[in-house]
């Protein structure tokens, strides 16, 4: 005890420092083990004068002393307790001292104020982990504040917060209306890592004043609030019906109407644009009231004494409501001038007088011409009647015959005027015009009395319509369809071309989506038997007919269409993102004998061991509305499509023509990835002004949009510096930034009042605004600054990034840079017939004659699908009448760049059909 007490007396008293080592026991030590600290001294911080207290604890300790910053506190600064430990019987010491402000202030040097515990034993000693001490603050000032802005309903909103700096680091909460938003209660709302809350998609409800809350042990700062405003735009009801037309003779207006309240306008938002009233003309027929013809010759005398005559109410008859004639149709008067009647007044006389024989016989002579002039009277009035009957039968008969001499006029079918009464001019937004019949074309012109079951007659040759089909005919208030008959006749060369078929004198227009066939989106093509390829350049998209599609004889105009995204509606739908651009391919009516192959370019990243997206292929229904065709690997017998995926594009076989695209999204757990494409363009002609401005545009990595994109560079007049970038971005819900770097100060500045700008991740994904890009506005110090040298970085937070390195002459003309877009190649717009394939159809019927029979060794079409990849889902093939065949068109589809016969040759050799080999090799040029 004595010896212990003379070495904490040395160690207080003498200049210790950390360098010197204590002695690890003495000679007088009991054989006691290690100290072993029970509680360690934690860091903490000072708050505004108040001192900390740090405290030790440890067992078995003879001693217990601090150091703070390599020097020993001095041991009246201690306050000591010891205890024994009622289990092991070990002395526990604890040690607490004190630290203020003044003495962390007085630290000079780079490193903080810290403190720790050296424990003895008779074992040795036991150093604790230190404790730093620290002045806690916090600023008053935010680095950044919200702002207050007004968004649309269901628009993604940021609100930016950047606390002050503050000892500990300030934590941050959002308040809503001073109630504190949680974003766990509420999945709309999303506070990230760097503090900022994200309103996913704006209601109405989240109309509030928002307030940035930072706090920490110091103090707690509020920002100040940012109100936010939610607007909705106002929206169209639907038309009203059609009025009556106002005038009740001749010219008139007919109208409709609509409201802006689908929805109303709310909070500033934008008033519906476009008349709330739509006017026609119209023509309502004029009543005619009927008139009386000339009055017929008198009938012969009767027996009665009189004669008739007659006329008729047909000069003219009464029509459209007009009044019929007044008056009688017969009239009858006495033919004798009165005779008649003083015989009958004297036989009245000398009615009571006997008869005498001479007298009796006249009488009844009298009576048999009565009678006979009554059957003649009789007979008049039927023949009258008759004739009347026969001119009615004349009127409809003319009708009738005026039909059968109709002949089927070359040209085109004109539509209707709009002003004519009869048809009723349809809302601009309910009627569109689908496809056009070739030469000849035909007319079924009908009368306002016309019977709807009239067909006017030919000796020409009917147009031969698909066998069956049904056409679906629109317009503006009635639904209907139109059975053509499946026997009528078409000689071979005549091309099936449909414009509009008129019915009981009402305009009806095929409905279909307005396609715009604009230059470089859009080619066509006049098929046949033979089959062909449909290509629109520079863009991956193509159609495959293959030969046998058409009936034999045939010719179809068929035409494949890119829709551009401002004038179609989008297929995606809640998390899902588009893939590929819209693709229309048609006739949509047409019926085919064997699948089409069309091929659409997407960007989904496909290189992952596991699957990471839910691939599904979508077609627009007549209305406009979107509807699955098939989702890839969940395909049944009932699937009317088989869908071929490639890294980069992928082929449909299908057998209806429509409108399709691919959708996706993200298969749990992994998030999926798109191909993006980071395009930067800089003005062309050289520039004249201090102003320079680069623009970086975001896009899918497929030929299509690049190929979009540099059509509209080209018509601002901009041009693309270098190649393209790839950017996989990742379904992560985090935003694209863009940033500038390394600018020249002393020559440039950047009007960017931000250190970067971003794209929010639901406009990337969902696709609904295209094409992305950001601007970067420079401003050089002089006109005589030409060069420019700076780096943009484009990046998706915590996710993958590009770096552009810009060296630049903005004085210069800068070159075209328009490379090919990838994948793409120079193939022609349309090819027609046996040029279109690779493979001569000579071979290709030998090679499906040789793999369509079921092999039992299962050297067949089979194998050939396993060798060539097609083998997913086997059962589409198996249900074809050639299943060969459909697996050679989908092999010609997807070689069409290069049409690699190295390919196929490779897969019949692995199956040992060396006698295909032999065909190939000398009919083809394999």
């Amino acid at each position: 005890g004595g010896k212990w007490a003379e070495w904490i007396e040395y160690a207080q008293s003498s200049d210790y420092s950390e360098s010197e080592v204590l002695p690890d026991s003495f000679p007088s030590a009991p054989a006691e083990p290690l100290p072993e600290f029970l509680l360690e001294p934690e860091d903490a911080f000072i708050v505004k004068n108040r001192p900390v207290q740090l405290r030790c604890r440890a067992s078995p300790a003879t001693q217990i002393y601090f150091k703070c910053n390599g020097e020993w506190v001095n041991q009246n600064d201690h306050v000591t307790r010891e205890s024994l430990d009622q289990v092991t019987g070990l002395v526990v010491r604890e040690v607490d001292i004190s630290v203020s402000r003044t003495q962390v202030e007085e630290l000079f040097g780079l490193e903080d104020y810290w403190c720790q515990c050296v424990a003895w034993s008779s074992a040795g000693t036991t150093k604790s982990n230190r404790a730093y001490v620290r002045i806690a603050y916090l600023r008053k000032n935010f680095e950044q504040e919200p702002l207050g802005r007004e968004a649309r309903l269901e628009q993604e909103v940021l609100l930016q917060c950047r606390p002050p700096d503050g000892m500990p680091a300030a934590e941050v909460d959002w308040l809503k209306n001073e109630d504190v938003i949680d974003p766990s209660q509420d999945s709309n709302f999303l506070i990230t890592i760097d503090h900022d809350l994200i309103i996913k998609q704006a209601r109405l409800s989240d109309t509030a004043n928002y307030t940035c809350v930072a706090r920490n042990v110091v103090a707690r700062r509020r920002s100040s609030t940012a109100t936010l405003i939610v607007y909705v735009s106002g929206g169209w009801s639907s038309w009203t019906e059609w009025s009556e037309c106002n005038a009740r003779c001749g010219r008139g207006w007919q109208r409709r109407t609509r409201s802006c309240t689908n929805p109303a306008p709310l909070n500033g938002g934008i008033f519906c644009e476009g008349p709330p009233v739509q006017r026609v003309t119209c023509t309502t027929l004029c009543p005619v009231d009927g008139g009386w013809t000339e009055w017929a010759k008198w009938s012969a005398c009767g027996t009665e004494c009189t004669h008739w005559r007659s006329r008729e109410c047909q000069a003219p008859p009464p029509i459209n409501g007009g009044k019929h004639c007044s008056g009688s149709m017969m009239e009858s008067k006495n033919c004798t001038e009165g005779l008649c009647a003083r015989n009958r007044k004297v036989s009245v006389e000398h009615a009571s007088h006997p008869l005498s024989p001479g007298m009796g016989v006249a009488v009844y002579t009298g009576l048999v011409v009565a009678l006979l002039l009554t059957v003649v009277m009789a007979l008049g009035v039927g023949v009258l009647a008759y004739r009347r009957r026969c001119r009615h039968l004349h009127g409809d008969i003319a009708d009738s015959s005026s039909a059968l001499t109709a002949a089927f006029h070359p040209g085109n079918y004109k539509p209707p005027r709009q002003d004519n009464p009869l048809h009723p001019s349809a809302p601009p937004d309910l009627t569109a015009t689908a496809g056009a019949f070739r030469s000849p074309l035909f007319s079924l012109p009908q009368g306002i009395n016309d019977s709807p079951h009239k067909i006017p007659m030919t000796t020409s040759p009917l147009l031969d319509a698909l066998p069956s089909l049904k056409i679906k005919v629109y317009n503006s208030s009635t639904l209907s369809s139109l059975e053509l008959p499946a026997d009528m006749g078409v000689g071979d060369g005549e091309i099936l071309s449909l414009k509009s078929v008129g019915t009981m004198g009402r305009e009806r227009e095929f409905h279909s989506h307005t396609l715009s066939r604009e230059p470089g989106l859009s080619t066509s093509a006049t098929l046949g038997h033979l089959g062909g390829r449909l290509t629109i350049s520079n863009t991956g998209v193509s159609l495959l007919v293959p030969p046998g599609t058409i009936p034999q004889g045939k010719f179809y105009e068929m035409y494949l269409i890119i829709n551009k995204w401002d004038k179609t509606t989008l297929p995606s739908e809640g998390s899902q993102t588009v893939l590929s651009p819209v693709v229309s391919c048609g006739p949509s009516g047409m019926l085919l004998n064997r699948p089409v192959v069309l091929t659409l370019p997407h960007c989904a990243q496909l290189d992952t061991p596991t699957p990471d997206w839910t691939l599904t292929l979508k077609t627009q229904t007549h209305q406009g509305a979107w509807e699955e065709v098939l989702t890839v690997g969940e395909e049944t017998l009932s699937s009317p499509c088989y869908l071929q995926l490639e890294e980069e594009c992928c082929h449909v076989l299908m057998e209806q023509l429509g409108t399709y695209s691919l959708v996706g999204q993200s298969c749990p757990p992994r998030p999926a990835c798109k191909r993006l494409q980071l395009a930067l363009f800089a003005p062309r002609a050289p520039c004249l002004s201090l102003d320079y401005s680069l623009r970086i545009y975001c896009i899918h990595d497929t030929p299509h949009a690049l190929k979009e994109v540099l059509d509209l560079e080209r018509s601002l007049g901009g041009v693309l510096l270098e190649d393209p970038k790839l950017l996989l971005f990742k379904d992560s819900y985090h935003n694209l930034r863009l940033s500038i770097h390394d600018i020249p100060h002393n020559h440039w500045r950047s009007k960017l009042l931000a250190k970067y700008q971003e794209i929010p991740f639901y406009h990337i994904w969902s696709g609904s605004q295209r094409p992305l890009h950001c601007a970067f506005s420079l401003e050089r110090a002089s006109l005589a600054v030409s060069q420019l040298a700076c780096k943009i970085c484009v990046r998706q937070v915590e996710g993958e990034g590009q770096i552009f390195q810009l060296r630049t002459d903005i004085q210069e003309t800068l070159p075209p840079h328009s490379p090919l877009p990838s994948g793409s190649t120079c193939l022609p717009s349309s090819q027609v017939g046996p040029y279109a394939f690779r493979l001569p159809n000579s071979i290709r019927q030998k090679i499906c004659a040789s793999l369509d029979a079921p092999s039992a060794r299962g050297c067949d079409w089979r194998l050939l699908a396993h060798s060539l990849g097609f083998d997913r889902y086997l059962n589409y093939f198996a249900t074809k009448p050639s299943p060969t065949g459909v697996l050679l068109d989908l092999w010609e589809a997807c070689h069409q760049g290069d049409a690699d016969l190295v390919s196929l040759a490779t897969a019949l050799e692995e199956m040992g059909k060396s006698e295909v080999l032999v065909v190939m090799t000398t009919d083809g040029d394999c």
